[in-house]
């Protein structure tokens, strides 16, 4: 009994394996058909091995059209394949206005539902998502993302396909490390071969990608910021304030130098750009305990008005024009007293 129930499983095994080696190579002649019809499409390939995504899998899409039954996606993951966002999948409330829960060309986390491969229907659900669940689809499409611009930019160098490209590296690093992006970091730091163990490379696409692995994914400093408001209305006044914030400054290190430049008196912005960003945040907090201990001594005062943080780049772009902003109201008040001055000279 035994021995036939082993038999059963290795004939299961085999159909299976013949099931996976007849889907390749469809899905090989489609993709040769494909790129006969469209050469750019060389260049283009889903994140992950599997074709399609599994049943109560997080994906990430971006929703295209919204209609009275739902909402029709893309799964970026999946090579932009369609899929629908029912209308009861979209919320656990009621739903009174559409919009407000899902807007197109915005990226949405949802779950797989149910998959027809032979129909092409995609099921999908918002509702059913929990917040841990988005966190870590976000990241994880983060992180894939980068990959694949690297792996694009070293098909689009050498004339590779993309697709295959996937296959002979990517698609391994992703089983051998859980995530490819883990991998690329161990590239960064020379601890590890990642290629060791992948068949069939040719040295000069590995020195490539390496190369642009380095580029494209060392760390980036993060810029911390925090705005306050000094004052000091004794004898020794600006001095007072020039000190406490230079003080401050003293605090900057190599890994995170701190900068304070004036806003528009009382406000000024302490910042610092370091690779970690609690660092930067803790620097900036005890700078700013340093400046409140000097002004306060010597009988000033100081108010946050925004705590220490990361900061986008769009929040810098509207600091630097609120910058030049006023520094050009502060030339015409110079020019209008300089006018008047004349004036009464006159």
């Amino acid at each position: 009994m035994a021995s036939m129930t082993a038999e059963v499983d290795e004939i299961e095994g085999d159909q299976a394996e013949d099931t996976t080696q007849t889907d390749l190579e469809r899905e090989r002649q489609e993709d040769e058909e494909r790129y006969l019809r469209d050469p750019a499409a060389k260049l283009v390939c889903r994140f992950y091995e599997n074709q399609y995504p599994q049943i109560e899998e997080v994906v990430m899409v971006n929703v295209r059209t919204i209609a009275e039954m739902g909402a029709y996606v893309t799964l970026l993951e999946y090579d932009n394949i369609e899929g629908m966002i029912l209308l009861s999948e979209l919320s656990r409330r009621r739903i009174r206005s559409v919009n407000k829960l899902i807007r197109v060309n915005r990226n949405e986390v949802v779950m797989v539902l149910r998959v027809d491969r032979e129909k092409g229907y995609i099921d999908l659900s918002k509702r059913r998502v929990d917040p841990d669940s988005i966190a870590k689809c976000e990241d994880r499409y983060n992180k894939a993302k980068a990959v694949h611009r690297v792996l694009r930019q070293v098909a689009e160098k050498q004339g590779l396909i993309l697709k295959d490209l996937y296959r002979s590296i990517g698609w391994p690093l992703y089983k051998k490390y859980g995530h490819a992006y883990d991998a690329f970091k161990l590239c960064l730091t020379d601890q590890e071969d990642i290629f060791k163990g992948l068949p069939d490379l040719d040295p000069e696409v590995v020195e490539v990608l390496t190369d642009y692995i380095k580029k494209r994914l060392a760390p980036q400093p993060i810029k911390i910021r925090a705005d306050v408001e000094v004052t000091c209305f004794t004898y020794e006044g600006i001095d007072a304030v020039k000190e406490s914030l230079l003080a401050g400054t003293e605090l900057g290190t190599k890994e995170s130098p701190i900068k304070i430049k004036l806003i528009a008196p009382p406000m000024y912005v302490v910042t610092t750009s370091t690779l970690d960003k609690d660092l930067g945040i803790d620097s900036l907090n005890k700078a700013i305990e340093v400046i409140t201990e000097k002004i306060t001594e010597k009988g000033g005062k100081i108010d946050v008005k925004m705590a220490p943080k990361a900061v986008s780049q769009r929040e810098e772009a509207e600091l630097a024009k609120l910058m030049e902003q006023l520094a050009a109201e502060a030339e015409e008040e110079d020019g209008d007293e300089e006018e008047e001055g004349d004036a009464d000279l006159a």
